[in-house]
C-alpha cells in the first residue's frame, strides 16, 4: 500500500474515531445519563472522569498538531474504561476495545 493510500486511511479513521467519541462523550456526561450510570453502581465521578477524559481526547485527536497526544490519551481512557468495566463484572467490552485498538492505530500510524 502506498504511503499517501495509508496516510489517507489513518485521516479517515482519526476523524471517524474523534467525532464519533467527542458525540458519545457529551451524551455521557450530560445529566440525563446519570440515571443509566447509577445502574451500574459505580461512583457517579467515574462517568464524568471517564467522560471529560474522552471529550479532551478527541479534541486533542482533531487538532492535527495534538493528534497523536489525543491519540494516546483516548488508548489510556480506553483502557481505564475497560478495566473499569471488567473489575465491576461488565464483560460487553468489545466496543471499547475496538475504539482502543483504532486510536492505538492513529497514534502508532501518525509518527511514521
Amino acid at each position: 500500500m502506498s504511503p499517501a493510500r495509508t496516510k489517507t486511511g489513518l485521516t479517515v479513521l482519526q476523524w471517524a474515531l474523534g467525532v464519533v467519541i467527542l458525540i458519545e462523550a457529551i451524551m455521557f456526561v450530560l445529566p440525563s445519563a446519570a440515571h443509566d450510570f447509577a445502574r451500574t453502581h459505580m461512583p457517579g465521578f467515574v462517568r464524568l472522569v471517564l467522560g471529560f477524559g474522552e471529550i479532551l481526547g478527541c479534541i486533542l485527536l482533531l487538532i492535527p498538531k495534538t493528534a497523536i497526544r489525543g491519540a494516546w490519551v483516548l488508548v489510556a481512557v480506553f483502557i481505564m474504561a475497560i478495566l473499569v468495566h471488567l473489575l465491576h463484572g461488565l464483560y460487553n467490552v468489545g466496543n471499547l476495545v475496538i475504539y482502543a485498538a483504532a486510536a492505538f492505530a492513529v497514534a502508532v500510524g501518525m509518527k511514521g
